[in-house]
């Protein structure tokens, strides 16, 4: 999965898609998320970099870095 190449993003969790003139608010760690998907990382390998950041439980991580990137896909964030 990859960010697609027009969305604007910056550090403060705004979000903006040109395509469709959609504007999207995101947290500190959605932001992060962004990030690594725009490097091209792997949700696998972005759920162990977070894991290994934060104190959190490896499933609920899971379940979340899932749902967001599903929430991603359904506002066209996402390729």
């Amino acid at each position: 999965m990859r960010v697609r190449k027009n969305i604007a993003a910056n550090e403060e969790g705004f979000l903006f898609n040109p395509t469709t003139g959609d504007s999207f608010s995101t947290n500190s760690i959605g932001v992060e998320i962004i990030s690594l998907l725009k490097k091209d990382i792997s949700l696998r390998d972005i759920v162990d970099e977070l894991y290994e950041k934060y104190d959190v439980d490896r499933a609920l991580l899971e379940r979340d870095v899932e749902d967001f990137s599903l929430q991603l896909k359904e506002f066209s964030i996402l390729e």
